[in-house]
């Protein structure tokens, strides 16, 4: 089971899935200090003196009634900055990558032969015969000497 798990981790699209995410949480993060730090006091120079901000106070005594649209228009740009580098640094770049493949400009992943998905299936079922009856060997798929077949 632990072997399993450790296969399971240990292929190479999880681990790139693994170094995506942290490197876009990473990303996400700078985005917000930019959007957060520069765009919204942007934003917010731009409202008369006497306003605390772009955006409106329900009631005038309550702060907590108070409504941000620079807090919603830097989450938009924001979201707008992260979907165009995905865009155009993950999404874009594979596209093309497909596309020549498709026309026969660049060699895709090795496909297996017949021959070794028979070899592969031939090995499984040798290793399931010797786990179930533990007279075969699971390396060699051959029945062992002690065999009376």
């Amino acid at each position: 089971m632990l072997k399993g798990f450790k296969d399971f981790i240990l292929r190479g699209n999880v681990v790139d899935l693994a170094v995506a995410v942290v490197i876009g949480a990473a990303f996400g993060a700078i985005v917000t200090s930019f959007t957060e730090k520069i765009i919204k006091p942007l934003l917010n120079a731009i409202t008369p003196p006497t306003a605390t901000g772009l955006g409106i106070n329900i009631i005038a005594d309550k702060p907590s009634t108070y409504i941000d649209f620079a807090a919603v228009i830097t989450a938009a740009i924001n979201f707008l900055i992260v979907a165009a580098v995905v865009y155009f640094v993950i999404v874009l770049p594979l596209k093309a990558l497909k596309e020549r493949r498709k026309r026969g400009e660049e060699a895709g992943p090795a496909e297996p032969t017949d021959v070794q998905l028979l070899s592969e299936i031939r090995d499984l079922l040798a290793a399931q015969a010797g786990a179930s009856d533990g007279k075969h060997s699971p390396t060699d798929g051959k029945q062992s000497p002690t065999d009376d077949r």
